[in-house]
Parts: structure tokens; C-alpha cells; sequence
């Protein structure tokens, strides 16, 4: 019986080496001249509004999005409750637009860590690009393990070796152009996903019918009737604290995530600084809502997988695969059920955007670890803006190293536990960072006193107690040899699901600072 990466033709490898080939030409033509630091990190700040907005929604959608959520709503337990979140996402955006993005502009900054570091000092400063940059190794991770999962499905190429193909091409397209290539090369991949979506749910749709689709969604789990489509559960955290897809979470623990997203994250606000002004980067911001369209299509999409193996009942290998992990169940059937050509032009569009948002993070990442090590005015500098430009590809080379291996490590601890929801995984690597961020944030915004030693303190009690709730502490335990110690943390660990961390750690950081500054009677500046 032939593999599943057998069905890739030649074709179809020939679709993604030309896509690829064009998206980096393109990019190419299009980053423009970079011939100081503004150039490469904020575009000049002369892109519109629109191209910004559809590259938001690129880098939030990526490959985690399109392959992720079908094979969500693909697992017997899965449903269509993820849709709850975008509601939480909806509300902070425009909290983002319509109460940071003013104050943000009210000077020229790179970074949100520039704008808190003038508010609370330069320790802040550091605390938040440090905070940044540990998020976004653990977030970007998973999404170059959820490429690397769509590359090992139709190449048969071990694993590894994809996240070490995947990294150098990130950092080829970061390499070329700084941020115009990166929003510019996400429109792209904008369009293409949409495209894909659409392709495959017309498939589906037509060759089963929605009626049908809607029908075999209806399962039968331990005895109970189960709605597939289900898109609402008001199950409090009272009730079950690990459940994640509720409407509870969804309205108070997830605007907090999207804020700090949105608003704090760099991989996201570094987009919104180069528009040129408020008005155009809150159109920007808004319009960036969206997205919740295009993750209706793949909760459709991940419907209507579940009815097609049923009317199409895979091989005994493949059934077995998809038990092991839903994740290869949209890849699988792209590679076999997709037309030749279309199925590589698809799949080379789940690559490709994959590694813009990689490509995005590296271009963050650059930007703020030189602001910590120069300052403004020595980036700025007169007469230095190449070599800064120079510098700042050098340390793009860097953190994409440092990337790969992080994605490396989160293969081997993925490996332990492979049917994991990759959106729970990629949601809960940010939870360690997430919630402290937001609490320094809250820190330079409200007319309160805060002590930089406090905000450490309080980040370092909010990075503790999500290690002893997440499983990636006791996983990294067993694979060194201390099984022992990782059964006592998850024997000692309550249940509650990570999303809740967003909301208590910027409380718990965001208190410690205040705590500081009445027992040491002073701001730190």
C-alpha cells in the first residue's frame, strides 16, 4: 500500500519550489530600500493599513490555524467551542485601538517595551524584553513543530529535519528585508489561505453536502448523543476548572490574552508601528477582526474531515495515524484527496505562512534584544544606519538558531504526548509570559506606584506557578531522569486550565509592584 507522502507527485513538489521561489522574489522586490534601522524594523512606517491588517491576521492564523483547528473539531472529544474565543479576541482589539494605540503614538517608539521602559525605567525595560523574548520562543516553537508535522506528513522526512529546513528559510526571507518583506509576504499568504479553505470546504461540501456533513457530526460518545457542531458551553470554571472552550473563558480570561497579543506582544504591535498614523493603525487593528471568518471556515473544514472518513473510511495505517494524532488528519487528506497541483499549491501556502510568522518573530526579536544592548540613540545614530541594518541581520542569524532548537526540544517533549491540542499547546506556552507582561503593561498605564523590584518578583512567582500547573515541567523532569520529582508535581497540581494564568498573573505581578513600592516608599525610575 503506498504512503501517504507518495501521493505528493512530482507536480505538486514542483507547485511548492515555484511558490516559494515567487513569495521570496516578490518579498524581495518589495522590501524597498533599508538603509537605516526605521527601514528595516518599521517599514518606514509607509505601509497601508490594509496590507498591515492582512498580515496580523497571516501571523495569527498560520499553519497553527489551518491545521490545528480542523484536527480540533476532527478528535471524537472535539467540537466547534473554540469559535467562544473570538469573542474575548473582538473585544480587545478594539481595546487595543481605541486606548493603547493613542498612547503609543504619542511618541515614535519601536516597541511597547520602549513605552514602558519611559515610564517605569530601564529596568522595566529589560524585565519586558526579556519576558518578550522567552515568550516568543515558546510560542513561535509550536508553530514551527506544526509545520514541521504538515512537512513529515507529505515528505515522510523526519521531523527534525523539517524544523531545521524551516528555521533556515525563516531566516533567509527576515535576512532579506526586514519588516516590509514580512507584512508583504503575509498578504500573500493571507490570500492563500483563504484560498485553501475554501477549496477544501467546496470539496467537501459538494461531494457530501452540508445536510450529510451535519448529520454524521452527530455522535454517540459513552452512551450520551453528541453535537459536533456545538458551538457554545457556559460550563463555569467552578463546575470543571480544566475546560478551556467555555464562554466563561472566553469572556473573562481570553480578552486579557488578546490584549497582551495585541497589544504588548511585538510580533503584532511591531505591525501595527508601521502605519503611519492612529487613524491608520486603528483601521489596522479592527479590521484585523476578521479572522474569526477564516476560523469559521476551518472549524467548517474540520466538520466536514470527520464526516468524510466516515463515508471514506481510511486504511487500517492511516486510521491508526489519525488516531495517534488528529493533527495529520487535513494534511493526509490535502496530499491524497486534493487535486495534483492544487494539493502543493495548498500545502505550499501552509509552508509559506508558517514561516512569515516565524519570519516576524525574528524580526522582533532582532529589534528589541539591540534596543536593550544600544539604546535608541546609538541605533539612531547619524551616519550608522547600515551598519546597524548590518548588525541587526546578524542578530536575526542568532535567534533563528536559538528558534530551531527550541522547536527541536518541543518535538522531543511533543513526542511524549501527541494527541495534545496544538491551539491548547501553543495557548499555553504563552501563559508562562503572557500574564507579567500584561502586569508591567498595567504598571506604566494606571496612576498607581509600582516598584520595578516587585514586577520581578511577581513575574517570577507568575512563571513558577504556571510551570507547576503545565505539563512541560514534569515532561523535561522525565526525559532527565527525574521521574520521581515530576510525579510529585503532577500528584500536587489542582486542575485548572491555563487560560485562567492570563488574567490571575497579571494581577499577581501587578500586586507584587505595588506591594514594592509601599514597602520601599518609592518608584524606581
Amino acid at each position: 500500500m503506498k504512503q501517504v507522502h507518495e501521493y505528493f507527485t512530482y507536480w505538486d513538489w514542483a507547485v511548492v519550489v515555484l511558490y516559494m521561489l515567487l513569495t521570496t522574489w516578490l518579498g524581495h522586490k518589495l522590501s524597498g530600500k533599508q538603509a537605516n534601522i526605521k527601514d528595516f524594523f518599521l517599514g518606514g512606517k509607509t505601509i497601508p493599513w490594509w496590507a498591515v491588517s492582512g498580515s496580523m491576521i497571516a501571523t495569527e492564523i498560520s499553519a497553527l490555524t489551518f491545521i490545528g483547528v480542523p484536527g480540533g473539531v476532527y478528535a471524537m472529544s472535539g467540537d466547534w467551542t473554540y469559535l467562544q474565543w473570538g469573542l474575548g479576541s473582538i473585544i480587545a482589539r478594539f481595546a487595543v485601538a481605541y486606548w493603547l494605540v493613542p498612547m503609543y503614538y504619542e511618541k515614535e517608539i519601536y516597541s511597547p517595551y520602549d513605552f514602558m521602559g519611559n515610564r517605569l525605567g530601564e529596568g522595566a525595560r529589560r524585565l519586558v524584553t526579556v519576558l518578550f523574548s522567552l515568550g516568543a520562543i515558546l510560542g513561535q516553537s509550536v508553530r514551527v513543530l506544526v509545520t514541521a508535522i504538515i512537512l513529515k506528513v507529505v515528505t515522510g522526512m523526519d521531523v527534525s529535519v523539517c524544523i531545521m529546513i524551516i528555521g533556515a528559510i525563516a531566516v533567509l526571507w527576515t535576512f532579506m528585508g526586514g519588516m516590509q518583506t514580512v507584512i508583504w509576504t503575509d498578504v500573500m499568504q493571507f490570500c492563500l489561505f483563504i484560498f485553501g479553505g475554501l477549496l477544501a470546504f467546496s470539496i467537501l461540501a459538494g461531494q457530501l453536502g452540508w445536510g450529510q456533513i451535519s448529520v454524521l457530526n452527530q455522535v454517540v460518545i459513552d452512551g450520551e448523543q453528541i453535537n459536533k457542531l456545538r458551538w457554545i458551553d457556559f460550563t463555569t470554571p467552578f463546575q470543571d476548572p480544566a475546560l478551556k472552550y467555555t464562554m466563561w473563558v472566553a469572556l473573562l480570561a481570553m480578552p486579557f490574552q488578546n490584549f497582551t497579543a495585541f497589544g504588548v506582544d511585538q510580533l503584532n504591535t511591531q505591525r501595527m508601528f508601521c502605519c503611519g498614523n492612529i487613524k491608520d493603525a486603528r483601521k489596522a487593528m479592527c479590521w484585523s477582526s476578521v479572522s474569526i471568518i477564516m476560523t469559521i471556515l476551518m472549524l467548517a473544514v474540520g466538520a466536514g474531515l470527520f464526516a468524510w472518513y466516515q463515508v471514506h473510511v481510511p486504511s487500517a495505517e492511516i486510521g491508526a495515524s489519525f488516531a495517534d494524532n488528529s493533527n495529520y488528519v487535513f494534511p493526509t487528506w490535502i496530499t491524497m484527496e486534493v487535486p495534483v497541483g492544487l494539493s502543493g499549491l495548498i500545502l505550499a501556502g501552509a509552508f509559506a505562512a508558517a514561516i512569515s510568522s516565524l519570519d516576524s518573530i525574528l524580526a522582533a526579536l532582532s529589534q528589541t534584544s539591540l534596543s536593550v544592548i544600544y539604546g535608541r540613540e546609538k541605533l539612531e545614530e547619524e551616519g550608522k544606519g547600515l551598519e546597524m541594518v548590518r548588525l541587526s541581520r546578524i542578530v536575526v542569524c542568532i535567534w533563528g538558531v536559538i528558534l530551531t532548537g527550541a522547536g527541536l526540544l518541543l518535538w522531543q517533549v511533543y513526542q511524549h504526548n501527541p494527541d495534545s491540542d496544538l491551539i491548547g499547546l501553543a495557548f499555553g506556552m504563552v501563559a508562562y509570559t503572557y500574564g507579567p507582561l500584561l502586569g508591567v503593561l498595567l504598571a506604566a498605564i494606571l496612576p498607581i506606584r509600582t516598584n520595578t523590584v516587585g514586577l520581578v518578583i511577581g513575574t517570577f512567582a507568575s512563571v513558577l506557578l504556571v510551570s507547576w500547573f503545565r505539563p512541560e515541567l514534569p515532561m523535561l523532569l522525565d526525559l532527565a531522569g527525574m521521574k520521581g520529582f515530576a510525579e510529585v508535581i503532577i500528584e500536587s497540581r489542582p486542575a485548572l486550565t491555563s487560560e485562567w494564568f492570563f488574567p490571575l498573573n497579571a494581577s499577581l505581578t501587578l500586586i507584587c509592584g505595588v506591594i514594592a513600592a509601599y514597602l520601599l516608599g518609592r518608584k524606581v525610575e
